[in-house]
């Protein structure tokens, strides 16, 4: 049986939640198809400890697919990230009062990583579903693009990993009533939509060539 590795966040910033944790947690244990399992593993919203506690859960289960979950606050759909940058530039310190300012994720490594996962045809098979999506150019430079940057660094060097990636999504309801005017998306559209994903994933071999760009 393959292994799904799906990852979430610790609550941040405040929060008393983290949606990619209440929604990754649920999904552990779980069946997709015929040959795949999904495991969850809890990362903290630490830059050194965020990347520590990955690479375990990477020898340990040697997921042939892994994707990070992060929270984007003020984001109105599931983003699906396009891009890793290796710098780390913190506005706010990180839940171990970390706040490294122009610090490369890796020493050396190249200045970005693109995602592989089929992230068009991801968004595609969501927006069918009736689920908001789009594609995100940025992961910003916080301890989410530090994962991002991270993950994919290691999936270059383990065969064993075919697809790879970082999703970010909104907030829960019960968080956005502390931010007017703040989006939010349920707790079952973003699983159901996490499910959407992992199905588009297995299924597509090349993704999609249309539009899904931005001008800013």
């Amino acid at each position: 049986m393959k292994r799904i590795l799906l990852t979430g966040f610790d609550p941040f910033g405040g929060e008393q939640r983290n949606p990619s944790w209440e929604v990754v947690r649920r999904l552990d244990g779980l069946l997709i198809g015929d040959s795949h399992q999904i495991v969850s593993a809890r990362l903290p919203c630490e830059f050194v400890n965020s990347l520590l506690i990955l690479d375990a859960a990477l020898r340990q289960h040697q997921p042939s697919i892994v994707i990070c979950l992060g929270q984007a606050g003020g984001r109105a759909d599931i983003s699906l990230e396009r891009i890793a940058i290796n710098v780390d530039d913190a506005r706010m310190p990180d839940n171990a009062g970390a706040q490294p300012v122009d610090v490369p994720v890796v020493e050396g490594g190249p200045a970005a990583y693109f995602s592989s996962l089929p992230i068009k045809a991801i968004a595609q098979e969501l927006h069918l579903s009736g689920i908001p999506a789009s594609i995100s150019q940025t992961a910003g430079t916080f301890v989410c693009n530090h994962v991002f940057y991270g993950l994919m660094h290691k999936a270059s060097e383990l065969t064993s990993i075919q697809r790879a990636g970082f999703i970010h999504i909104p907030y829960l309801p019960e968080q956005a009533v502390a931010h007017p005017g703040a989006a939010s998306m349920s707790l079952e559209m973003v699983k159901t939509g996490i499910l959407k994903v992992l199905e588009s994933v297995l299924k597509t071999d090349k993704d999609l060539r249309i539009a899904g760009g931005a001008t800013h």
